[in-house]
């Protein structure tokens, strides 16, 4: 006689967690990957540059802002200069 199977399922798969980008494309210049966000939490500073056109932007983040978010609000902060 043969043995029974198992009745154990496999476990399941772990889903890849994708990290947020640090590097993003300059409104002005139109480089892909030029403009770099850095944090300074302890300040509650956070800061873009464009590498190739020196362009810069900074604004007031706390704990839960990410990159995006002051990549994001120096969009906001053109497209506000260009409605006036």
């Amino acid at each position: 006689m043969g043995k029974r199977k198992s009745k154990r399922k496999a476990p399941p798969k772990q889903k890849r967690v994708d990290t947020l980008s640090l590097v993003f494309s300059c409104p002005f210049c139109s480089h892909d990957r030029s403009c770099e966000v850095k944090i300074d939490r302890k300040a509650s500073v956070g800061t873009i540059e464009c590498r190739m056109c020196q362009e810069q932007y900074s604004t007031s983040v706390h704990y839960l802002s990410e990159p995006i978010d002051v990549y994001n609000s120096w969009i906001d902060a053109c497209e506000e200069q260009n409605c006036e």
